[in-house]
């Protein structure tokens, strides 16, 4: 990165940022932070994987964007494909792996996130470039990540895997994040239609989003990708996201 754009660490090497990282704003939907296996897992990365954490930080010190991704054994037994519970499973994979001392052979994006008044100057792909190179550092010669296709939210009814494969002109993806990993030279391996899950009561989502969540059947949440499917007679309601899995060869 240049000086205007700032430079990038990991939390490795400066693990006195952990404050600024973890306080950094964002702009994630509030129901998107309530996956519980998300919540069991997201916050150990940069406590128990600095060296997996990046961030991208300005000449003032304040930090702009950050990469998070985990180390993980795609090809142990009993795995092989990337799999369709998405950023879920990577996650829980990833910390049983770390616990019982299995070797990784691939790394996992898991999140990155531009700060809302730097957004749409490019970060997202010099971070997604960070990734990989960190990744090619510690001697991994592939990274694959559960992408969430950034303007699927506006066709929440729209089969994931038709608004996957839809491409422009050039061929390259209609969707502006996954177009950043295709040119970034990843392809698309699969969708992982279960990437994440949320389910909680109705009082919960109309806090979360504001709407009356009174009525069964599908609701469409801004932000969401996908419908929430709302049963009142359950005083409960599920959204299951799906991701589109690709992979970058390093």
């Amino acid at each position: 990165m240049d000086r205007r754009e700032g430079k990038v660490f990991s939390l490795a090497e400066r693990p006195e940022m952990l404050g600024p990282v973890l306080d950094m704003p964002d702009s994630w939907p509030e129901f998107t932070t309530q996956d519980p296996v998300g919540n069991a897992h997201y916050g150990r990365i940069p406590v128990e994987l600095p060296e997996y954490v990046l961030f991208a930080q300005d000449e003032r010190g304040e930090v702009l964007a950050h990469a998070y991704s985990v180390p993980f054994a795609l090809h142990a037994e009993g795995r092989g494909e990337l799999p369709a519970r998405g950023w879920d499973q990577v996650l829980v994979w990833a910390f049983a792996d770390l616990r019982r001392g299995v070797r990784p052979d691939t790394v996992s994006a898991v999140s990155i996130v531009v700060a809302p008044r730097v957004q749409g100057l490019g970060l997202s792909g010099r971070m997604l470039t960070a990734m990989r190179d960190n990744a090619r550092a510690r001697g991994f010669t592939e990274v694959v990540a559960p992408v969430r296709p950034n303007a699927k939210h506006r066709e929440p009814r729209t089969p994931i895997e038709e608004y996957a494969h839809r491409v422009r002109e050039d061929g390259l993806p209609y969707d502006p994040w996954l177009r950043v990993h295709a040119r970034a030279g990843a392809t698309i391996d699969r969708v992982a239609p279960a990437s994440m899950t949320v389910a909680a009561s109705l009082a919960e989502w109309r806090r979360w989003t504001g709407l009356p969540f009174d009525t069964r059947g599908d609701v469409e949440v801004p932000g969401a990708l996908v419908p929430v499917r709302c049963e009142p007679e359950r005083d409960h309601a599920v959204y299951v996201e799906p991701n589109v899995w690709m992979r970058h060869p390093l």
